[in-house]
C-alpha cells in the first residue's frame, strides 16, 4: 500500500511548477559543468564553434522561448477552460496533470532560462574559447529538444481540450483507482461490515476539519493500532464528506494523543483526489454527460459516448469472481469497508437516467449497458446491474 511520503511525492512530481524547475536546473547545472570538459575538446575547433557561433544562437533561442512560453501557457489555460465548460468543473484539475504539456512548456522554460543564463555568463567573461565550444555543442543538444517538443505541441494541440482529449483523461485515470482498488478493495486492511462493533470501550476519532477524504494512510493507522494494542475501524472512506469534529473512525480503548495521530493519518480537503477513491472519475464521466444532455447543450451523442466508457470501465477493471482478492488484509489490526459494486453503478448510471429520462437513445442504450453488466463474471456486480435495470425500468414504467 503507497505510504503518505510517496504519495506526496507523486502528487509533486505532477505538478507543472516541478518538471520546470527540474529541466531549468538541469539546465544550469549543463552551464556550470561546460568549464570541466574543455579538456576533452580538440584545439582546432575553437575558431570555427567558438564564442562567435555560440552568442547569435543564444541571443535568439532567450528571445524566442520567451514568446513561445507566453503564447503556449494562454493556449494551455483557453483549452483547460474550454474543457471544463464543456465537459465538467472538477476535470480542471486532471487536466493540469497533463504530462505532455508539462514536458512542453518545462522543455520551452528550461531551453529560455539556459540561452539566457549562457548570455549572461559569455558577457561576463565566465567562458573561455574552448568553454565556448562546449557551450555550443550543449546549445545544438537544446536546440534538438527545443525542436522536438514544439512537433510533440503541435500534435499535442490537435486534441488540447476537446471532448475526446478529456473524456479519455478520466477514463485512463478512472481505470487506474479502479484496478488498484480491486487489487486491495479495502486498501490492505481488514473488510469491515456495516454492522461491524467493537464492543465496549469504543472511541471515536473526530475528524480535524471539514471536506472530503482524500487519503487513508493505513500503514500508519496500522503502526499505531500497534502500540496502542487496539483495532480500528474507518468508517469515512475516501470520497465521503465529513465534519470537523465528526467521527471518521473508531478505536478502542484509546487516549486522546492516539485519536489526534490516527486523525492526522487521514487527510481531508477540499477537494476528492482519485488515489483512493475510484468513484470520482465515474462520477466525472456521468457530470459530463448530464452536462451533454442539458437543454442548453442538448448532445446525447456525447451522453451513449459517457455510457459507453462507463460499461467498458465497470466490465474490464471489476475483477471476476475467481480472481477477486478476498484476503488483502496486509494490516490486520485497521478494518475498512470495500467499494461495492452497487456503489459505482450509482455514480455512474442514475445521473445520466435523471437527466436523459425523454431521451429513448439515452435510456436504450442505459438498459443495454446494464443488461451486459448484468452478465458480469462478478456476481456481485452482475446482481447490482440487474437490480438498477429493474429499478430503471419500474420507474420508467
Amino acid at each position: 500500500m503507497i505510504s503518505r511520503t510517496l504519495l506526496y511525492v507523486q502528487r509533486i512530481t505532477r505538478q507543472l511548477w516541478f518538471r520546470v524547475v527540474l529541466l531549468s536546473a538541469c539546465s544550469l547545472l549543463a552551464l556550470a559543468i561546460a568549464p570541466w570538459l574543455t579538456p576533452f575538446i580538440p584545439e582546432d575547433l575553437g575558431e570555427r564553434f567558438g564564442r562567435q557561433a555560440a552568442l547569435p544562437v543564444l541571443t535568439i533561442l532567450a528571445s524566442g522561448m520567451l514568446a513561445v512560453t507566453t503564447f503556449s501557457l494562454n493556449v494551455m489555460v483557453s483549452a483547460y477552460r474550454t474543457a471544463a465548460g464543456t465537459a465538467t468543473p472538477r476535470v480542471y484539475r486532471l487536466l493540469l496533470e497533463d504530462t505532455i504539456t508539462q514536458s512542453v512548456l518545462a522543455t520551452f522554460v528550461g531551453g529560455f532560462v539556459f540561452s539566457l543564463s549562457a548570455v549572461i555568463l559569455f558577457r561576463a567573461g565566465f567562458y573561455s574559447e574552448d568553454a565556448a565550444i562546449v557551450v555550443f555543442a550543449i546549445t545544438v543538444g537544446v536546440v534538438a529538444l527545443i525542436v522536438g517538443a514544439i512537433l510533440r505541441w503541435i500534435d499535442h494541440l490537435s486534441g488540447l481540450g476537446s471532448m475526446d482529449h478529456t473524456l479519455r483523461l478520466i477514463e485512463e485515470r478512472s481505470r487506474i483507482s479502479l484496478c488498484q482498488r480491486a487489487e486491495a478493495p479495502c486498501l490492505g486492511a481488514c473488510l469491515a461490515e456495516e454492522s461491524h462493533d467493537l464492543g465496549d470501550g469504543t472511541v471515536p476519532i473526530p475528524a480535524q476539519a471539514s471536506g472530503f477524504v482524500r487519503f487513508v494512510d493505513v500503514a500508519q493507522l496500522q503502526t499505531l493500532a500497534k502500540e496502542a494494542d487496539t483495532k480500528i475501524v474507518i468508517t469515512r472512506t475516501p470520497g465521503k464528506f465529513v465534519l470537523r469534529g465528526r467521527p471518521v473512525a473508531y478505536a478502542v480503548n484509546v487516549d486522546n494523543d492516539v485519536c489526534k495521530a490516527a486523525s492526522d493519518a487521514i487527510e481531508i480537503g477540499d477537494v476528492r483526489s482519485f488515489d483512493q477513491d475510484p468513484s470520482f472519475g465515474l462520477t466525472l464521466l456521468a457530470e459530463t454527460a448530464q452536462r451533454a444532455l442539458s437543454p442548453g447543450v442538448n448532445d446525447p451523442g456525447t451522453a451513449l459516448e459517457v455510457m459507453g466508457r462507463l460499461e467498458r470501465l465497470l466490465w474490464e477493471n471489476t475483477p471476476s469472481d475467481r480472481d477477486s482478492p478476498r484476503a488483502d488484509a496486509s494490516f490486520d489490526r485497521i478494518f475498512l469497508p470495500p467499494v461495492t459494486a452497487s456503489q459505482l453503478l450509482n455514480c455512474a448510471f442514475p445521473p445520466i437516467a435523471q437527466s436523459g429520462a425523454d431521451d429513448p437513445s439515452v435510456m436504450g442504450w442505459m438498459d443495454n449497458a446494464l443488461a451486459a453488466l448484468g452478465q458480469h463474471p462478478n456476481p456481485e456486480m452482475a446482481t447490482a446491474a440487474q437490480e438498477m435495470r429493474n429499478q430503471l425500468q419500474a420507474s420508467d414504467g
